[in-house]
Order: structure tokens, then sequence, then C-alpha cells
């Protein structure tokens, strides 16, 4: 069994002079102290970071030693798994853990984007599609995320309106979170129209349909639950998937999210549960089409009526599965590297009522965790429990 026992997260923001080092340093020394232990109890490291360009430090796994006097000579990795390189690190400080190579694993996940202009960030992320056939596309990865949602229409009608929905719903959100980059609601007539204030960023994208660039850190402190302090509120790991979909989006039915659909069931079914034991989920929502799919994905709907969600109000506070009461990636912000471990810390933090205190209804015992990376080609899913 594997807890998650100390947690931190900075603030996400538009911080151009911020420094990859700076910010894994604050988030590491935070975790370490919230988890009651020294560095030197910790047996590794594992950092995720998306990087290709967007910053000019490197090699963020040599950072590690230099992070908290008692890291030095601990071993230490940096993984990318594009926007998931989150989930990917805490999942591999799992698969440590479970194979008896360390008993406590510090988990970081840092990006700083803001140094460089909107266009450049834009290029660094297009590094995460098929390079061959997409790197070209207008408008980046919205552009991207703009022909899914085309193919989405084009299959189940225009999902407009459902996205400006889901915009606001991430503002309201956003709003109760003070870690969030946006923390001002926005109403549905601004989300729903192209405006000065609201411009069309490419297909049926809005500005308010598209999550922000990004900085920032978050961290977790991970164990074998044999090895947790034992006056540490804890959450338990208690199930993880990790699915892998054709990378071409040319070779694939766009008008779905097959691997993200993959890796959830196969989490539900690892973990023995159903969706109706979770309490709230946190998804990947780069862009609000993305949202509306993941609903059809992790089952609350079928196919081409994720609107449903939003119409019966399952997805709000107090709804049937709360989605993204962080506000997620839309109005929390999107630091790649940071995103997956921020997902968990924030879904771990609503279980243990530190975030949100009296969001969720009944028994908050299980959330859910689903980290997307490119265009839905990665795709991890991690199931939480609180433990009494």
């Amino acid at each position: 069994m594997i807890d998650l026992i100390g947690f931190a997260h900075t603030p996400f923001t538009r911080a151009p002079t911020a420094q990859v080092e700076t910010l894994l340093a604050q988030v590491a020394r935070d975790a370490l102290a919230d988890a009651g232990l020294e560095a030197n109890d910790i047996d590794a490291v594992v950092i995720g970071h998306f990087g290709h360009g967007l910053s000019a430090q490197g090699f963020v796994a040599g950072l590690s030693s230099g992070l908290a006097p008692g890291l030095r000579g601990k071993p230490s990795m940096r993984v990318e798994s594009a926007c998931a390189s989150g989930s990917a690190a805490v999942h591999l400080a799992a698969l440590r853990i479970r194979a008896g190579e360390a008993q406590r694993v510090l988990v970081l996940g840092v990006e700083v984007m803001s140094a460089l202009p909107t266009r450049d960030v834009g290029q660094a992320l297009l590094k995460a599609s098929y390079v061959k056939d997409e790197s070209q596309l207008d408008g980046g990865f919205a552009g991207m995320f703009a022909q899914i949602a085309e193919r989405y229409a084009q299959r189940f009608g225009d999902p407009h309106d459902a996205m400006a929905r889901i915009a606001v719903k991430a503002h309201a959100n956003g709003a109760h979170n003070p870690y969030a980059q946006y923390r001002q609601p926005l109403d549905l007539a601004l989300c729903s129209t192209a405006s000065d204030k609201n411009p069309r960023v490419a297909g049926m994208l809005l500005r308010s349909d598209c999550s922000p660039i990004s900085d920032g850190a978050a961290a977790i402190v991970m164990c074998a639950a044999s090895a947790a302090p034992a006056s540490a509120p804890r959450v338990r790991l208690r199930a993880m998937t990790q699915v892998n979909d054709v990378m071409p989006v040319a070779q694939r039915d766009m008008s779905e999210l097959r691997g993200a659909r993959q890796a959830w069931q196969q989490m539900l079914a690892a973990g023995k549960v159903t969706l109706d034991d979770l309490a709230c989920a946190e998804v990947h929502d780069c862009f609000t089409i993305a949202e509306l799919m993941l609903y059809e994905s992790i089952g609350l709907t079928p196919p081409g009526q994720g609107h449903t969600a939003l119409d019966n109000g399952w997805v709000q506070a107090g709804g049937r599965l709360p989605v993204n009461l962080s506000g997620g990636l839309k109005s929390k912000g999107h630091p790649v590297g940071a995103t997956g471990v921020s997902m968990h810390v924030l879904a771990a933090w609503l279980l243990l009522g530190r975030f949100r205190p009296g969001a969720l209804t009944g028994r908050a015992q299980l959330a859910g965790v689903l980290n997307m990376g490119g265009t839905a080609v990665t795709n991890f899913a991690s199931l939480l429990e609180r433990v009494h």
C-alpha cells in the first residue's frame, strides 16, 4: 500500500522571472514539512517536467541534491510525458515504492512557461504532437483541439453551449482556490460570445475555452504505508493505470477520447469501485471541449451526451460527481510539468478537508484523477482513498 502524506503547491500564475530551481526548492521544503519529515528521510526524488525549450534550465534531475539539506546523494529522475509529466512522476514514484527500491519518495512537478513569447510557447508545446504531420498546424494545440471540437460537432452536434458552461463552472470553482491563476467568475454571456474581451483563438475555441500559459510547482511525499509517520493524515493511492493511444490524430476517431476511457475503466476495475463510489474527480480540461468529452470517457454519460452532465448539475459542487472543484487547468492554470502533481494534491486535499471543506457531500472517501498527455495520447488515471 502506498500513501500520500505531505503536500505543497505554489500559486499558479504568470511569473516570467521565476526560476525552476527556486520553485522546486520551495515545494520540496514545504512538502517535507507538511509530512513531518526531514530530507534525510527521503530515499529518492522524481521530478515531472516538460521542458523542450520552455525555460533555459534543462537537466532538472540534476538540481535535486541542492533543493534541501539531506537530499544530496539521493537518486533523482526527471520524467516527461507531455501534459501528463506530473502524473508520470507520481506513478513512477509509486512503482519504485512497490518494487521495494524506496520507502519514501519526494515527487515534484514544475514548469516555467511565461518567460517566452506566446508564439514560442505554442511552438514548444507542439513538440508534444506528432511533429511529422501536426507541428505546422495553425493555432498550435488550440488549433488541434479546435479540430477535435469540429469532429465532435460533426458526429454529435454543436458543443459550443456546453463548452461555455464548462468555462463558467471552471471560473466559479477557481474563485475558491487560493492557488488558481484566474479567480474571477465569468458569466455565460461572455463565455458564449466572441468579443474584444474574449477573442476567437482557433475554430470554435474562444479564449475562455483555453487553459492559460502558467508558471508554478507542486509536490507530494509518497511512502509505503508502513513508513508513514503515525500521526500523518494520509490519502492512499488505491489504484493507478496508464494507457497510451496511437499518436497521430489522423489515425484515430477524435470525436472520442478512447485512451482516456480505457485508462479510467481500468482504474475503476483495479480499485474495485464504480463511478458512483467517487466523491469527486479532477480531469484534464486543457480546453473546455476536453472536459466535455471526458464526461463521456469516464462514463457519466453516453457518447455525445456530455452536455446532460451539465444540464443535470452532476458535475457541480454537491452534484453526482463534482468535476474540477479546483477550477481545473482552465482556471487554476496549466504549468505543464506541475499539472499532474497539482491534480493529485488538490484531489487529496479535497478528501482530507484541507481544500473547500464542505464542498463534498456525504462520505467523501474516494477521488479520481485523469491526466492526459498530448492529444489524449498518454492517459494516467489514479484512484485516491482517504485513510481514517
